[in-house]
């Protein structure tokens, strides 16, 4: 599958202007992936879309505890792309609904996704860097939207997007980024906050003890690693379950996560834990091989070469760092990398290719990182 541009969606002002301005702005392609998910929650989870939307209204109330502004931008996108209000949340609630649902159909796969950092004494140039594989649905692919929020005095954010939703991952103006990867276990808790959710109240966040707190602050309702990155050469990465949290630092400047539990198994899912991307395995010690030639670099030109080419790696094709469809699957289950990314902290250049690594060049953002209210690093 051949690259494409990603489009670039700027919107600002309060929760409703924001809302609306992007609802308008991505129509076409919130509209399409509202289509995609009708058939595949119908594929995987043997659900219409009208019980998908009634099962979204249930996550409401968890969001207007702890985020009501982030409610009212939702449902000003719903308004702005001109479907309903529990249509749009149910792209942001898509992985909490099919995890809660017993649908017979056995475990469902989790996003794939293969993050790293690299602090200052891991880089030949001596900056740091910040990124991530993002693996998913080829159905998705082209409703992926690069979204920059001015929103003052919280920090302006540049993220990713699945087209509609409220956040995931990406880099604020207080020189904070978020990388995140899916991780397994069905935890019989009351409902809590969905990821995208709890993603934006991170990239919300000017300092970075208050963006680490909010894991531990609210209740989140599925598994998921959650890597920070700050501009001033610190690096951590949380496992966060429902339940209780864990977390892990860098190993002589390189810290890579996917998507399996890497310090331990959370014990109240620990008898029957089996990772269900079972290529998470081999994907991370890839990535830290790849990347440890970024310390001999001689220059950011050499860095960025070094990352793309390990990101690109095929070991294991088609699931792969790189991955491409598996042909053996139903092609609504096809997956691939839809997007990389590359964001250097300390220049605050933000690049991204619009499919997989391997056939396509790092393109550099308009939008610097930089740009925009601060906080500490």
């Amino acid at each position: 599958m051949t690259g494409w541009d990603i489009p670039l969606i700027e919107i600002s002002g309060g929760p409703r202007e924001r809302g609306l301005a992007y609802g308008e702005a991505a129509r076409p392609l919130i509209r399409a992936s509202v289509d995609y998910y009708r058939e595949g929650f119908h594929y995987s989870s043997a659900l219409d879309w009208a019980d998908v939307c009634e099962r979204a209204r249930a996550w409401r109330d968890p969001v207007a505890e702890v985020a009501p502004d982030l409610l009212t931008e939702i449902d000003a996108i719903a308004e702005g792309a001109g479907l309903r209000a529990d249509e749009v949340f149910a792209l942001n609630a898509r992985g909490e609904i099919v995890r809660a649902h017993d649908s017979g159909f056995g475990p469902q796969e989790v996003d794939g996704c293969s993050s790293f950092a690299l602090l200052a004494e891991a880089t030949g140039d001596g900056h740091v860097y910040c990124g991530q594989n993002w693996d998913w649905r080829v159905g998705t692919a082209r409703t992926v939207v690069m979204l920059r929020v001015v929103q003052p005095p919280k920090p302006t954010i540049i993220m990713q997007v699945e087209a509609g939703q409220i956040g995931r991952h990406g880099v604020n103006s207080a020189g904070i980024a978020l990388n995140g990867n899916g991780l397994d276990g069905a935890f019989r808790t009351p409902l809590g906050l969905p990821q995208p959710f709890l993603r934006r109240m991170i990239l919300d966040s000017a300092y970075l003890r208050d963006a680490l707190r909010v894991p531990y602050d609210v209740h989140q309702h599925i598994a998921t690693n959650l890597l920070f990155t700050a501009r001033g050469g610190v690096a951590i990465d949380l496992e966060t379950t429902p339940v209780t949290h864990r977390w892990g630092y860098p190993d002589n400047g390189i810290l890579v996560h996917a998507n399996h539990y890497q310090y331990g198994v959370p014990p109240e899912i620990a008898e029957g834990y089996r990772p269900s991307s079972v290529d998470s395995l081999y994907r991370v010690p890839v990535i830290e091989r790849g990347l440890a030639g970024v310390r001999s670099a001689a220059g950011s030109d050499e860095v960025r070469a070094t990352i793309r080419r390990t990101m690109s790696d095929h070991i294991g094709f088609p699931h792969a760092v790189c991955e491409h469809p598996d042909p053996r699957q139903p092609e609504v289950r096809h997956s691939m990398t839809m997007m990389s990314a590359l964001a250097d902290l300390t220049t605050g250049e933000y690049r991204v290719t619009g499919g997989n690594p391997c056939e396509n060049e790092y393109t550099l953002l308009p939008w610097n990182i930089n740009d925009g209210p601060g906080g500490d690093e």
